[in-house]
């Protein structure tokens, strides 16, 4: 009998429903790929591929230059603490649609989050050492579960112009900027890094939003002068992840679901707040049972144009499309399982990540007006 419990499940297409999902093409990366980025049909084929030298440092999406946005795991990047090797990035690369590499930009402590700008700017994650007397500061945590140093890393935002010689255009820290005793680590979380920011996105107006997961918070940060302007605390979030700015200013987050206030019971959810009242305009959670949708880490949410929304219910490999009123239209399952043993990663082996997986980080979506390159098998 088959062991594995996803396997099991069923992967590849579960389903479609071809007058409610959107036109288009879905783009994800499997974690445990040596660097392989798959772009697939509403029906379940795939339809484009590439792959790149590095394995993914995340996620990758298609730019609309029609280039492929990639962060891969930077090959020399310093060994931090375990968990560092699983969402470290720091090769920020351009590769069009034939696999050529057009354009890289290199930093060995990048992370998590990275945006090609259309102007050819860089904003990413990225991480330093904070000083004993700072680390100090930083309430919460696990005792004595600092990084393999005894230090306390602490994240950054960087927006720079690699055409420039990586000149430096913005540059924010959070320990200059946030107030560590409103924002302090979740007790049962290790004190190697703070406040562990997952995704980072440009507002419209020149903002931006940061979504900080080992906190349970959201803020939007001032571009004049480095200062919290917004924040979505626990009450709301809960170790959430992927927020963005949607074209009516309301902001779409998945919300994990670990540590959620004052409930006991675990399930993930998408949810959009607007930016005003801080109220919940827009839920998805699973209709038949909350808690068979949940993503304990990872997890992203794009709006799309026809209105229905994109899910990776990341953990599980789990892509599906719902609705505005939560039906779901498309399921697709990440067929491909790996483990990191083969991508020489021993520090993950060595902490229990040592089972064939197929996570995904973050999947977009993609109109054909939008990848006028791609042409299909017949």
């Amino acid at each position: 009998m088959e062991q594995s419990t996803l396997t099991r499940r069923g992967l590849g297409l579960r389903g479609v429903d071809h007058e409610l999902v959107s036109r288009g093409y879905t783009l994800y990366a499997p974690l445990t790929s040596p660097g392989t980025v798959r772009l697939v049909a509403n029906d379940g084929m795939e339809v484009h591929r590439w792959n790149i030298e590095h394995r993914p440092g995340r996620h990758a999406r298609i730019l609309p230059n029609g280039n492929l946005a990639y962060n891969g795991v930077h090959p020399d990047a310093p060994n931090l603490f375990p968990m560092w090797q699983k969402y470290r990035g720091g090769v920020m690369m351009q590769i069009d649609p034939d696999g050529k590499v057009v354009s890289e930009y290199r930093d060995p402590l990048a992370h998590h989050d990275q945006h090609h700008l259309d102007n050819g700017q860089l904003l990413y994650t990225t991480l330093e050492a904070l000083t004993p007397e700072q680390a100090e500061t930083v309430p919460g945590g696990i005792p004595d579960t600092e990084a393999l140093d005894g230090k306390i890393y602490a994240d950054c935002i960087k927006l720079v112009d690699p055409v420039d010689n990586g000149k430096v255009l913005f540059h924010w820290r959070a320990i200059d900027h946030l107030d560590t005793e409103q924002f302090p680590l979740h007790p049962h979380y290790a004190r190697e890094h703070w406040p562990l920011i997952n995704s980072v996105h440009l507002f419209q107006d020149g903002n931006i939003l940061a979504s900080l997961r080992s906190t349970s918070g959201v803020i939007i940060i001032s571009r004049e002068t480095g200062e919290v302007i917004w924040h979505l605390d626990s009450t709301v979030v809960a170790q959430q992840h992927c927020a963005s700015e949607l074209e009516d200013g309301s902001i779409l987050i998945f919300d994990n679901g670990t540590f959620r206030h004052r409930e006991s019971s675990t399930y993930s959810r998408v949810i959009q707040v607007d930016r005003a009242t801080k109220k919940i305009v827009w839920e998805y959670r699973d209709r038949s049972m909350p808690n068979a949708f949940f993503s304990p880490f990872m997890g992203g949410a794009q709006r799309l144009a026809n209105g229905n929304t994109l899910i990776t219910e990341a953990v599980f490999g789990r892509i599906f499309e719902v609705t505005p009123e939560g039906k779901i239209c498309f399921e697709y399952v990440n067929p491909h399982f790996a483990d990191y043993k083969h991508l020489n990663v021993p520090e993950l082996v060595d902490i229990g990540f040592d089972f064939p997986a197929n996570a995904v980080f973050r999947a977009y979506k993609y109109t054909p007006e939008q990848i006028p390159w791609l042409r299909l098998p017949n």
